[in-house]
């Protein structure tokens, strides 16, 4: 087995890569990270592509895609507090190594592993951590695994962190009323009274697939895109291009209020979830962010069938709408023993903490008691 790495998946080929990835997850397919990278989506914002690979006679067999990364924007697993020890000490915590999909906090393949291969998902952690030794990197990070990619890193002694964020499980219903009747009566009648807001003050949704988006239309949800980053002072950092090459993949939720376009959201499909990603509004409506980001979305995997929709981070707030709290997990490796020792005694206390806030968010499911 040959380990090697690439700054760019164009000289990857797509079928190889595509072979050893899920295709129920759009974001860890060729076709999501070759276009962050050939539309200008990552270096000038602090990610360098660093993919590892490994080849047996001249084939393709595994492959993590990886970033050196020069900041600690777009991830989602916030380590800013690291980096203040690291700059009060006098250290550099800039560049570290991240193995993890750019600006998507969801859950997927980071180990990717001809027949899921634990030999070569081993050795391509040891790929990382050879990475930070050689350019003498603060440390690595694999951000948002999934449940076996973590099992595989704990073997290795790597520092585990967990987080929570809030998923809507299909449980085969028939339709958005069939949902609503496992809930408890206070919260079916909070979501029918948004819903009403909304459809009473003559908003209408519809829901495209990115093929289907007209040259205007895509120009509408790219400037709802960017104005949610202008209203919070934050950076648009992917592209209309971007977007548009991933069209096969998008699903946009447009809200009209007489003949105007005045909120949408990006969705992105998979294999059997709905993922949401950004969405925008010109004016403030009523509850019109909670129908255009959670109950058509709701009602799309319920006539597409998809088994889950994952609307993005953090909000406890969805909770009371049908997303329940789901672990995610992250795995550290940092090579300061010294900061090592300290961030590891940070995590297991942290840990503790989050347990107990986990159970507190179980506590406040809205579904109705057996």
């Amino acid at each position: 087995m040959k380990l090697s790495t690439v700054d760019s998946l164009s000289t990857v080929d797509a079928t190889q890569w595509n072979a050893l990835a899920d295709d129920d997850n759009p974001f860890i397919q060729y076709d999501f990270l070759h276009a962050l990278e050939q539309h200008d989506c990552l270096q000038n914002w602090g990610w360098q592509s660093q993919h590892i690979l490994i080849h047996k006679n001249d084939k393709l067999i595994g492959a993590c895609p990886a970033y050196l990364k020069h900041n600690s924007y777009g991830e989602f697993v916030f380590d800013w507090a690291w980096a203040d020890a690291y700059q009060r000490n006098d250290l550099e915590y800039y560049p570290k190594l991240v193995i993890s999909i750019p600006y998507t906090p969801a859950q997927g393949p980071r180990l990717l592993a001809r027949n899921n291969d634990k030999e070569i998902k081993t050795k391509l952690i040891q790929g990382a951590l050879n990475i930070v030794e050689q350019e003498k990197l603060s440390g690595a990070h694999w951000l948002f695994c999934e449940d076996d990619d973590i099992k595989t890193l704990k073997n290795k002694n790597l520092m585990m962190r967990f987080d929570y964020q809030f998923h809507w499980q299909n449980h085969d219903y028939e339709n958005f009323d069939d949902f609503l009747a496992q809930l408890s009566s206070k919260k079916r009648k909070n979501i029918k009274r948004e819903r009403r807001i909304v459809s009473d003050g003559n908003i209408r949704m519809r829901v495209k697939q990115g093929n289907d988006l007209s040259e205007e239309e895509w120009k509408i949800l790219y400037n709802f895109y960017q104005i949610t980053f202008m209203k919070k002072s934050g950076t648009a950092t992917l592209t209309l291009e971007f977007f548009q090459a991933m069209a096969h993949k998008l699903v946009a939720i447009f809200a009209q209020h007489e003949n105007k376009i005045v909120a949408g959201a990006i969705c992105f499909q998979g294999k059997s979830t709905l993922y949401g990603r950004h969405w925008g509004c010109h004016e403030n409506y009523d509850s019109l962010h909670f129908e255009t980001c959670y109950y058509t979305g709701i009602e799309y995997c319920i006539k597409h069938k998809l088994q889950r929709f994952e609307p993005g981070a953090q909000g406890e707030h969805k909770i009371s709408r049908g997303f329940l709290p789901v672990k995610t997990r992250s795995a550290h490796y940092i090579a300061h023993e010294g900061f090592r020792e300290a961030i590891n005694d940070f995590l297991q206390r942290e840990a503790a903490a989050m347990l107990d806030y986990g159970k507190t968010l179980n506590e406040s499911s809205p579904f109705r008691k057996a």
